[in-house]
């Protein structure tokens, strides 16, 4: 199943799953949806190009989703016959087995397993896992060198963290961010399913230069030719263009260095390596 093929099975899931609208806003305006369509598959085609282009189904790969929230992530990889096992501390936990008997029909999500953990309670065996996917979790986990040092321990030699991240950087979510929480950059939350506090990072986004040092000084290397910036435009720009090209000029802007890549694209994926030994 490709991303494309996946997101239209999507749309119908939120029309039977109505209380996931408010997440995954894309019954609104047409101009709204083709915005976040280009954002929500650019993402996808990311996880699709490293972990279904490249295979790693026929390696058996062991892949841990930190942070899986809804599972949509797992889904689509179980749609594509690879497993995932999935950790969250969010209160989507509870949906994901009605999705599971929805997907069901499309692939096999048996696949895909889910448990409700802190990663800092319940830390993975060591050299457990070939990839970690981290999708808008990073900016969460506090302490972050605690939580790279357990993600460096669970990987196997040349294990890969895959992370899909805002923009640290972009002028725009910053303003935003510093409006809704200021520099309260790290909170404490209480969990009620854990019945505790725990550390969490209060969208403590952060820029590619702070993620290449956070990662280098936990045993990794953020490799050069992973690094993708996407969604430049913003939605007022999709009532006047279409969408395809407006995905092909941000990847032309993206695709060199610069003012406007560093400053105004929203999203950040990466691939860090752990260093061998």
């Amino acid at each position: 199943m490709n991303p494309e093929q996946f997101f239209e099975l999507l749309l119908k899931e939120l029309e039977v799953h109505t209380e996931m609208q408010p997440y995954y806003k894309f019954l609104g305006k047409q101009s709204s949806l083709h915005f976040r369509r280009n954002y929500f598959l650019q993402r996808l085609r990311y996880i699709h190009k490293y972990l279904v282009s490249g295979r790693v189904y026929e390696l058996k790969s062991a892949i841990w989703d930190c942070g899986c929230g809804y599972g949509t992530t797992c889904i689509y990889l179980a749609m594509n016959g690879i497993a995932t096992h999935g950790t969250t501390l969010e209160f989507y936990y509870d949906t994901i087995q009605k999705r599971k008997e929805y997907w069901s029909k499309y692939g096999d999500t048996s696949l895909f397993t889910c448990t409700y953990e802190n990663l800092f309670d319940n830390k993975p065996a060591p050299a457990s896992y070939d990839w970690i996917i981290v999708q808008d979790t990073l900016h969460h986990l506090e302490p972050i060198n605690d939580a790279l040092k357990i993600f460096n321990d669970s990987l196997k030699p040349g294990g890969k963290v895959l992370s899909i991240e805002e923009n640290g950087n972009n002028v725009i979510q910053r303003l935003k961010l510093y409006k809704y929480r200021g520099n309260k950059r790290i909170i404490t939350i209480w969990d009620e399913k854990l019945k505790k506090d725990i550390l969490i990072g209060n969208e403590n986004i952060r820029s590619l230069a702070s993620w290449q040092e956070l990662f280098g000084n936990n045993g990794f290397v953020i490799k050069d030719d992973s690094v993708q910036y996407v969604r430049y435009y913003l939605p007022v720009s999709y009532r006047f263009t279409e969408p395809e090209q407006l995905l092909n000029q941000e990847e032309q802007i993206q695709s060199s260095p610069g003012f406007k890549r560093e400053y105004f694209f929203f999203g950040l994926n990466f691939v860090a390596v752990k260093n061998q030994l």
